[in-house]
């Protein structure tokens, strides 16, 4: 089920459940004609039909429901009683719009069989008290017609609407009606007018200095809604001007409201004008009408009517838009109010705390390793509890820094939206795993990585509206932006459904470049990766987004400095995914600690899969090729030893094999000791060991001495190429 058929069924679903209600509702009407909350709830299940059927483009649906929500709008106001008569018709009236829907969900598009039609025709005669009203009076064709939210009889999905209805003074204050619609034209095309002249008296009440026109626009335009009412700046105490935006608008505005900051609370006014959908003369005269009526209900006994309701009613705005910015302004409300429990502290702060419990961690070893060496028995259950206290202390401490990703992902809410503008794409941005949490230096450093990622997606991997409706893709692409946790690193993910990757013409480009040789033999995952390669870019043009082959080699160096890894599947036609695999944090890890000779060193426990004897009755060994027969599993293996061309060891010393995996691969690092778990307060190398293949980092042991953290990543792609690659200076490990 695509996501059109999900919205469908949720359509259908809401309103049955609405029509179930307004059936209650006019029943109960039967015994309490006068309740007015009733009324209003009647008033507002058609209206919510209505406005979601506009939505699908159900024009039969959206042209009936606003008789019966007109006829309904009128008994609430008080100028319509209710009584059986009117309720049999809202009845037969409801079970018409429920055939509406089933009509419209099976066969949207075709005309409405003839007896359905004449059912509508003689029941919205019987709801406006057997007068036929102008819209049976209009001809059929759906192109023809206009509909909408402003109550009159003209209304387009795809125009705005424009009502201006002149007050009696017009033309004696020297307003001419006719001057504005000639300057709206500089904006764009009018499509429809109709004049209303149900304010006009007949016969000697009528007088000739007097204005009574009022005008329904369909207007076809790009311009803003502020711009539009501009037009009608001069006009402004001598006309009521209400525009509604086309609902073909409702998606762009609705995304941007999503889009809108939450770290501070505005006001639903504030938040629809932001994003174009009012102005300020449409929110100052709701608020003029609230005011007005605040002192009436004040005297009645209830609550005015809220803000969102009046402008609805104004027809200024569409309730879909309001409805959202409500909750947005709830999202926000329960984002401030969940702030409030925290206090914010200087990170610098946070850092140097970390750095404390770091050496409280060293400390503790060394205590433990004294403990250890003098037999120190009764101090024993103290260091035990010591090292409980310090875990508490160090897990805690890590949380601190913890955030979740979710806000960093919304964020890029609005790059796709400017960019897809740019492009003249349409795109959809998708955010799943918002709530995996990583250490915030980390979140900081790999903001910049994904930015690139995404932009070079929506540029090279979505392809234009026509490109992918040819390729029989929906009009609009999809990025997903989704994180989680695997084996104590966290996983980003930057999927697309565009066009992937070319491996022919990436290849291409990377022997133009000299980046490969004719027989280069690579693998399929490992020709995708020659995107990240300095200067090649399989864009044949660049543009102001991407196409100079620079950046992509700035992303995966940021990202491995962030001790992480980069990985690209893609399939040609059908999108790319890359994942991003991060450390959880740059600060202290849980470790497993072996040792060759005299040397020691930090394996990331998370990356441990098992340890085992290295021997031919554990499993069978190749010693040319570097393979283990693990269970039936071909493994690689490096000897550590060998690999940092440590001095040799006992030769009859037993030797293990331990197990490491990242990601999908493995490989087995043959050690001659095996220490077991240790606390590893990670400390950086320096300038003059960053270079070194196969370490990411150094600690500091409780005895003083200093281990290395190894590169797990880069020692099982080692393994794996059968490269054992000594290192031409060995690093001066000392005691500190």
């Amino acid at each position: 089920m695509n996501e059109m058929d999900t919205a469908l069924a949720i359509f259908a679903q809401e309103a049955e459940e609405l029509l179930v209600d307004m059936e209650d509702a006019l029943l109960s009407l039967d015994s309490d004609p006068d309740n007015g909350e009733t009324v209003n709830s009647l008033f507002r299940a058609m209206h919510t039909i209505k406005g979601s059927s506009g939505l699908f483009g159900f024009d039969p649906i959206v042209v009936f429901t606003h008789e019966a929500e007109t006829v309904l709008d009128k008994v609430r106001q008080g100028e319509r009683q209710i009584d059986s008569n009117l309720i049999a018709v809202l009845l037969e009236s409801k079970d018409h719009a429920a055939k509406l829907i089933e009509h419209c969900l099976k066969a949207n598009g075709t005309a409405v069989p003839a007896e359905l039609a004449a059912t509508g025709l003689r029941l919205i005669a019987q709801l406006n008290g057997g007068k036929e009203t102008a819209i049976q009076q209009r001809p059929d064709s759906v192109e023809d017609q206009v509909l909408s939210e402003g109550g009159g009889e003209i209304a387009v999905d795809e125009h705005w609407l424009i009502s201006l209805e002149f007050k009696p003074d017009s033309f004696r204050d020297g307003i001419d009606p006719l001057s504005f619609l000639r300057y709206l034209k500089t904006l764009g095309d009018i499509k429809q007018i109709v004049t209303v002249a149900e304010g006009m008296p007949s016969g000697e009440a009528m007088d000739p200095e007097s204005c009574y026109l009022h005008f329904k626009i369909a207007f076809q335009s790009e311009a803003s809604k502020e711009t539009i009412e501009r037009v009608f700046e001069f006009a402004a105490d001598d006309c009521e001007i209400k525009i509604l935006p086309p609902n073909a608008k409702i998606g762009e505005y609705l995304q941007l409201l999503d889009a809108q900051d939450e770290t501070r609370l505005r006001k639903i006014g504030d938040m629809l004008i932001q994003v174009g959908a009012l102005t300020e003369h449409d929110v100052e005269t709701a608020l003029q009408t609230q005011t007005g009526s605040a002192g009436g209900e004040a005297e009645a006994g209830t609550k005015a009517k809220p803000l969102g309701e009046i402008l609805v009613e104004q027809h200024v705005v569409q309730q879909p838009l309001v409805d959202q910015a409500l909750k947005k302004q709830e999202q926000t409300k329960q984002k401030i109010a969940s702030e409030a429990n925290y206090i914010r502290v200087d990170a610098t702060k946070l850092g140097h705390l970390i750095n404390l419990v770091g050496e409280l961690v060293i400390s503790s070893a060394a205590m433990n390793l004294i403990v250890e060496k003098h037999g120190l028995s009764d101090a024993s259950d103290v260091a035990a509890g010591m090292n409980s206290l310090v875990n508490s202390i160090r897990d805690t401490a890590l949380e601190l820094r913890m955030v979740q990703i979710g806000d960093t992902f919304s964020r890029f809410r609005r790059v796709v939206h400017d960019v897809s503008k740019e492009l003249n794409k349409d795109i959809q941005l998708l955010i799943s795993g918002g709530e995996t949490e990583l250490d915030k230096t980390v979140v900081e450093k790999i903001q910049d990585p994904l930015t690139h990622l995404i932009r070079n997606a929506l540029d090279h991997g979505i392809e234009h509206p026509a490109q992918r409706l040819a390729a029989g893709k929906p009009a609009q692409g999809t990025v997903q932006l989704n994180a989680y946790h695997e084996s104590g690193h966290i996983v980003i993910q930057i999927a697309d459904d565009g066009a992937g990757l070319n491996s022919e013409k990436i290849l291409e480009k990377a022997l133009a470049n000299g980046l490969i040789k004719k027989d280069h033999g690579l693998s399929q995952r490992e020709i995708y990766s020659l995107i990240f390669a300095a200067g090649l870019s399989t864009k044949d043009q660049a543009t102001s987004l991407s196409g100079r082959g620079v950046g992509m080699d700035v992303v995966k160096r940021n990202i491995e400095a962030l001790r992480g890894s980069v990985e690209i599947d893609s399939e040609e036609g059908q999108g790319t995914t890359i994942s991003i695999r991060l450390p959880l944090t740059l600060a202290i890890i849980d470790g497993f600690m072996v040792g060759t000779a005299a040397e020691r060193f930090i394996i990331p426990l998370s990356m441990v899969d098992e340890c085992i004897e290295m021997s031919a009755n554990e499993c069978e060994i190749d010693e040319v090729q570097h393979y283990i027969n693990l269970r039936g599993k071909v493994l690689p293996y490096l000897r550590l030893g060998d690999y940092f061309g440590t001095p040799a060891g006992n030769a009859n010393q037993r030797e293990s094999v331990v197990v490491v995996k990242f990601g999908q691969t493995e490989a087995g690092l043959v050690v001659d000791e095996l220490h077991g778990e240790h606390q590893t307060v990670i400390k950086p190398l320096g300038k003059v060991f960053e270079r070194l293949k196969g370490i990411t980092g150094a600690t500091v042991l409780g005895d003083g001495t200093v281990a290395l953290i190894l590169d797990v990543q880069g020692l099982i792609q080692a393994a794996i190429e059968h490269k054992p690659r000594p290192l031409a200076h060995k690093p001066a490990l000392r005691r500190v």
